[in-house]
């Protein structure tokens, strides 16, 4: 896996993917940024959420499951000194669907915090990661 990271002026980069895709990523301005794109901490949450999402999506498919959406949020804590790791992760899926099954829904996010994401098991190094769920149970 490549990418490619090119400042722009300011604090502004351009990072590009193996895969073609780009995003904008700036700085505050307190920090020199114009605030024209995400932080790069907030692409590692970013990163983290599309990561546990795709797992949790995936094993609720394949356990022939009748899911309609899945959205994560995240709340996050950092350290007060340099370097600013993350310190404290807290991680809520709802996910809607015909007739959930708790279980397996339980399951899938257990399965992708324990074994499957990667970016959960990195910065698990750092921060305590705790996750939660609701599920919505549609006509």
């Amino acid at each position: 896996m490549k990418c490619r990271i090119k400042w722009l002026d300011h604090m502004t980069f351009v990072g590009e993917s193996g895969s073609g895709h780009s995003v904008v990523m700036d700085g505050s301005p307190d920090a020199g940024g114009r605030d024209l794109g995400v932080r790069p901490m907030e692409m590692l949450l970013l990163g983290l959420g599309g990561c546990t999402a795709f797992d949790v999506v995936s094993i609720l498919k394949k356990s022939r499951q009748s899911l309609l959406d899945c959205e994560v949020e995240i709340d996050a804590e950092r350290a007060d000194e340099v370097p600013k790791v993350f310190t404290r992760i807290h991680i809520h899926f709802i996910v809607s669907g015909r007739n959930l099954d708790a279980s397996k829904v339980e399951k899938a996010v257990a399965l992708s915090a324990d074994k499957y994401c990667s970016a959960s098991r990195i910065l698990e190094k750092t921060a305590a990661i705790t996750h939660d769920y609701e599920i919505i149970n549609l006509a």
